[in-house]
């Protein structure tokens, strides 16, 4: 099936995440079945597989008029219009297809969101809270939740991160961020001390030898994405006014700190692995945010009633 060579095109010519891999494959795999459905693109229910020369551009603004009476939003929307251009790409790279029917599909302007956050303040009072030292799976979930808002890691980096790259005596370690490209993160003494914490811990119940990845289960097997959710929402929810509670929302925390407190942009996007420093400079609209607050909330002029 063409959506299965794609993904595997996807995975190891263009380096790209297994999360884009899958979320592709999926829009993909629903454009395959609304073409089914519509009878569109040559296919019916005795051809389940639309002819991707015969695609046109209606047939695919008929898929998005779909999706948005359905309610989808904008932004899964965008993505998968995103697929479908990339997918026909591929189509006519490897394939000999002659034309992207994608190519000038368009979908409703995102609106402008910027990136949820937590206070500085609620994140300290969680990080500071007492818990019980001795038990492997508090230690390792207030180091996940640490490790998060400590080194702004994506949760995927965090998902697979190799033991072997965790550093105390260098303080740092080393993840491998999208595309295959690897940083290098510091980090300081408090989460040395909690990362020589989790290891002894985890050592004494699954035994001294290394395993490849460096969080583990209760049952010695690695992380998954949805657990780490969890972890990060249980920690979160209730106790900040962030809008949500995700391993997301502490990256962004930690960028938005480092440049309230003074810290290079530049530097700022190295340690978020960021390929653009236009991606960055979203956080310094956060702290510029944060800077109109506070001087609403106290310069007497602000405070001033013009009436």
């Amino acid at each position: 099936m063409l959506i299965e060579a794609f993904q595997t095109y996807m995975r190891c010519e263009l380096n790209l995440s297994d999360h884009t891999v899958l979320s592709y494959g999926s829009d993909l795999r629903q454009w395959y079945d609304f073409a089914v459905a519509a009878n569109l693109a040559g296919c019916d229910r005795s051809h389940p597989e639309p002819d991707p020369a015969a695609v046109s551009l209606n047939d695919l603004r008929l898929w998005v008029s779909h999706m948005a009476s359905e309610d989808i939003g904008p932004r899964s929307i965008r993505r998968k219009i995103q697929a479908l251009r990339a997918f026909y790409r591929y189509l006519m790279r490897r394939h000999g297809l002659e034309v992207n029917p994608a190519a000038e599909l368009t979908s409703a302007p995102l609106p402008k969101r910027l990136p949820s956050f937590i206070r500085p303040e609620q994140t300290e009072k969680i990080l500071d809270e007492d818990f019980d030292r001795n038990d492997f799976e508090q230690v390792r979930n207030r180091l996940i939740v640490d490790m998060f808002y400590s080194t702004g890691m994506r949760c995927t980096e965090l998902m697979t991160l190799a033991d072997a790259d965790v550093s105390v005596g260098r303080g740092e370690l080393k993840v491998l961020g999208k595309r295959n490209k690897e940083r290098l993160i510091p980090f300081g003494e408090e989460m040395k001390g909690l990362i020589t914490l989790y290891r002894s811990l985890r050592d004494a119940i699954f035994g001294c030898t290394r395993p490849q990845r460096f969080f583990l289960k209760h049952d010695g097997e690695p992380l998954y994405r949805k657990l780490i959710y969890t972890i990060v929402r249980q920690t979160l929810q209730g106790r900040v006014t962030a809008s949500k509670c995700s391993p997301h929302v502490l990256r962004h925390s930690f960028a938005t700190d480092m440049l309230n407190n003074g810290a290079d942009i530049t530097a700022v996007q190295q340690l978020l692995g960021h390929q653009s420093l236009s991606s960055t400079q979203i956080y310094t609209h956060l702290s510029y945010r944060e800077l109109l607050n506070n001087y609403k909330h106290a310069h007497p002029r602000a405070l001033k009633n013009g009436g």
